[in-house]
């Protein structure tokens, strides 16, 4: 082969990698009542192509949860099995219940081109974090330590001694907003700006020259 040849073969790879599926792995994490949930289900509303990741939880499913869509809801022993057989890419204790990110979906999703988006808390998103080294990290928050408070009591989904412990954890969850790769300030009223900024943030790591492929 030829000196030209060599690098017309150079070229032609190059703009086939340009061309090419670049899916990401994105981590939306935050404090609770922050809006994550409600950022997701805007997402989903615009008809985006992502894989959802739903995370499997043990604890109990609220009046306003649906199964398979918000969570999926299995009992200790389920979640258990799942250990034991290694089929969880992550999976921690929050607030008392085991919460985890079942593997074989990621695998599918990525191998197909698909971004995937996982909603995790904090605690969460630090073993990602290890396992996972070129996911891209997004911290949502809410303008103001008195809005969360706000949002938490207006959820009105637990006891007050709960509800406690929620806001706590939140004061200490914010101090870990360095380890991200981008913070995202989820305002009252403004949820299509916030989900604006995430897309635009996904849309910008997919065009990264140093873009690398997700290996689990």
């Amino acid at each position: 082969m030829t000196q030209s040849s060599e690098t017309d073969a150079e070229v032609t790879a190059l703009y086939n990698s340009l061309t090419a599926p670049r899916p990401v792995l994105v981590v939306i994490s935050g404090p609770s009542g922050v809006g994550k949930d409600a950022t997701i289900q805007a997402m989903q509303q615009r008809n985006t192509p992502f894989y959802f990741v739903v995370t499997a939880t043990t604890r109990p499913r609220r009046p306003t949860e649906t199964d398979g869509v918000d969570y999926h809801f299995i009992s200790m022993g389920e979640f258990a099995e799942m250990i034991e057989n290694g089929e969880l890419l992550e999976y921690a204790i929050v607030y008392g219940d085991y919460k985890g990110i079942p593997k074989k979906h990621v695998r599918s999703a990525l191998a197909s081109g698909k971004d995937v988006i996982m909603r995790i808390d904090v605690q969460g998103a630090a073993t990602i974090r290890k396992l996972i080294p070129n996911a891209v990290t997004i911290f949502l928050t809410a303008e103001s330590e008195d809005e969360l408070v706000r949002r938490l009591h207006e959820r009105k989904t637990e006891a007050d001694d709960k509800l406690k412990m929620r806001v706590a954890t939140a004061r200490q969850e914010l101090k870990n907003i360095v380890d991200f790769d981008y913070v995202v300030v989820n305002r009252d009223s403004e949820l299509e700006e916030t989900v604006n900024r995430v897309l635009s943030i996904i849309a910008a790591e997919k065009s990264r020259v140093d873009w690398t492929p997700v290996e689990l």
